[in-house]
């Protein structure tokens, strides 16, 4: 139905069933223009990350309605996002704008005091107003998903993480990730190298190559290009696909990975924009937080492959005990976990107490629950995390 494939979700299909009833209700005014929506990109599209993804999720929304028009600005630092804004606004006639990285925060908000008839949405940011709204699809589920294969698979009990920018939501992965590593590898470590980047192939080349001589024989990252990957594959270890399908750049070596479908949030925001749901005056309480249960993120190598079935064998071969669930496979294990944080009613999270960080602190009581607050400010490392870690808070 749509050329960007994407899990069709509960609120989607909420989402095509009201734009039908619309259609042949008398109540709602008749449109007579394009709503226009304005992306702003704080890389490239063909990074074929983080910036690629968003582009993917503007692709999905521009052929799902007909009076939708968009358009982007790739490359926008934060001293230029309000400039940027400006333009938009005077020679585009935006009627809203998305800005894209925690670093266009400041810029935002100050352009939307300047245009207060604008409505923006900002992604991952903390700061809103009336007319900005703030929007962001997790990962960190998927990342301990991850966790629990390279825990199985690793043969060195040694796995490294290509990090970029030392912030909360890079942290959260980290963490994510060696929380399902010692879940069924108590002897396995998680090695960290940052980047201080979110685009870089030369450096992100250079750092897996560094884990790599110290033998680490998989992999995970938070890196805009799929360079991590293709270089634990040439030396023989695996990694994981992140934030777009990556399996095309490295076949062999791509286990799984985590996906986004932010195409359903951007559709979520612009029906509600263009039907008056949202306006100018009402977005100060609008904080989209998507996981696995909205469908805005996936496990994959690619769409429709969740592990590449190279592995499903040795993952199927490999078990351990778990509380509640007794002896399992490595492969049930991750299916499991995954039905129980898609289910309408969560069961499962990676950061349920008791949760130490490696300074020995107590960071969340046996059974308790992290809250949105908590994953969304994480500054602490699990106790299986080695090398730097900026920012790092002291018992």
């Amino acid at each position: 139905m749509f050329k960007n494939k994407y899990v069709l979700t509960t609120s989607m299909v909420f989402i095509i069933l009201s734009l039908i009833l619309v259609g042949f209700s008398s109540t709602v005014v008749a449109q007579d223009k394009k709503l226009k929506a304005g992306f702003i990109y704080v890389g490239p599209v063909g990074d074929y990350g983080y910036t690629k993804s968003h582009d993917v999720g503007r692709e999905y929304v521009e052929e799902m309605f007909p009076w939708l028009e968009t358009f982007i600005a790739e490359n926008v630092q934060a001293p230029d996002v309000e400039s940027t804004i400006d333009q938009f606004v005077n020679n585009r006639d935006a009627d809203v704008i998305f800005t894209t990285s925690f670093s266009h925060m400041q810029g935002t908000i100050s352009a939307a005091e300047d245009h207060p008839d604008t409505l923006f949405f900002h992604c991952s940011g903390v700061q809103r107003r009336k007319n900005v709204g703030t929007y962001f699809s997790g990962l960190y589920q998927l990342y301990y998903l991850n966790g629990l294969m390279a825990g199985a698979l690793t043969e060195s009990d040694k796995l490294g993480y290509v990090a970029a920018i030392p912030n909360s939501e890079v942290k959260r992965h980290i963490n994510s990730f060696a929380i399902g590593v010692k879940e069924v590898n108590p002897d396995a470590t998680v090695h960290v190298r940052w980047l201080n980047t979110w685009f870089d192939p030369p450096a992100a080349k250079e750092a897996t190559q560094s884990l790599l001589e110290i033998g680490a024989d998989g992999f995970a990252f938070t890196e805009d290009s799929p360079t991590v990957l293709q270089t634990a594959q040439e030396n023989g270890a695996f990694s994981f696909s992140h934030y777009n399908p990556m399996y095309r750049f490295a076949k062999e070596g791509t286990l799984s990975g985590q996906l986004t479908n932010r195409g359903v949030i951007y559709a979520d925001i612009l029906y509600k924009v263009y039907y008056g749901i949202y306006t100018s005056n009402n977005l100060k309480n609008v904080d989209y937080w998507w996981l696995l249960k909205e469908g805005a993120v996936e496990l994959g190598a690619k769409r429709g492959m969740k592990i590449n079935p190279d592995y499903i064998d040795e993952l199927k071969s490999k078990t351990v005990e778990v509380p509640y669930l007794g002896k399992i496979s490595v492969y049930d294990l991750v299916m499991k976990r995954l039905k129980q944080m898609k289910s309408d009613r969560v069961t499962f999270d990676p950061f349920i107490g008791p949760i130490k960080d490696r300074e020995g602190v107590l960071r969340l009581k046996d059974g308790e629950w992290a809250t949105h607050d908590e994953l969304w400010t994480m500054e602490w490392a699990y106790e299986n995390i080695k090398g730097p870690w900026p920012g790092e808070p002291k018992e």
